[in-house]
């Protein structure tokens, strides 16, 4: 099932360039582990992509009533609240009344954000995720100094998100290295302008139901099912973007 989107309404509310090369294309391909080409997204509603593998496959360590919940539910809301915000966007243009525009665009930012945090996270999760390695291990390295230093940063940060958010691993191409940063609900606090190579959500709805207030213990073992793959795949497709001119 493709993603579909409006890039030009995408580009003005959301800062994470992975929106610049297109999910469906890029990262989208990343959950089968293909490495097909990005095509141009078509403009339209944006549909919720289904999950990588069955809702079961990540026990014990995510369990399936919340996987179930988690997309089905979730995900399905702010791929819902994206389109309402992007269709009321278009009414404002067709009639000139802007008078809602600051509801609209944080609801458009927000939401997009969710929906393409969340297609990101199902995409870098498996039982057998396997270790960092190839072109991007050796970035971590000299961007960290070592892959353990950028997992213990990872998940340091991640931990530490204020209230409802996530932990980001990004490549940066201004600099052309690695970058760990927090995301404040799903929008806020974000670096423009970097690609999401890893992340991990720390909303609540994402552990809750197996680890309670153990955000914590949910971190641990989630780095233990990362699936580190597509997280090259994803750094392959980015690594030499250089700048933003």
């Amino acid at each position: 099932m493709d993603l579909l989107w409006s890039r030009r309404e995408m580009m003005k509310g959301i800062g994470m360039a992975t929106l610049t090369l297109g999910l469906p294309g890029i990262y989208g391909k990343a959950f089968a582990g293909t490495a097909e080409e990005a095509k141009p997204a078509q403009s339209g509603a944006c549909m919720l992509p289904p999950l990588p593998y069955a809702y079961d496959a990540l026990e014990p360590y995510i369990d399936e009533q919340t996987l179930r919940i988690h997309h089905d539910k979730h995900h399905a809301g702010y791929v819902k609240g994206f389109n309402l915000a992007m269709e009321k966007l278009a009414e404002a243009r067709k009639s000139g009344d802007y008078s809602l525009i600051k509801h609209w665009s944080r609801e458009f930012a927000f939401n997009g954000a969710g929906h393409v945090l969340h297609a990101l996270y199902w995409g870098n999760l498996a039982k057998e995720g396997g270790a960092p390695g190839g072109e991007f291990l050796q970035a971590a390295v000299r961007s960290f100094g070592s892959a353990d230093a950028m997992l213990a940063q990872f998940a340091a940060a991640t931990k530490a998100v204020e209230a409802s958010g996530w932990g980001i691993l990004a490549y940066e191409p201004y600099m052309g290295h690695l970058v760990i940063q927090q995301a404040e609900k799903h929008q806020d606090l974000a670096i423009w302008g970097v690609y999401p190579l890893l992340v991990c959500d720390v909303w609540e709805h994402a552990y809750y139901l197996k680890y309670q207030n153990k955000r914590g213990d949910y971190v641990d073992r989630f780095m233990k099912i990362i699936n580190w793959k597509v997280v090259e795949e994803r750094y392959e497709r980015v690594k030499g973007i250089r700048g933003y001119r």
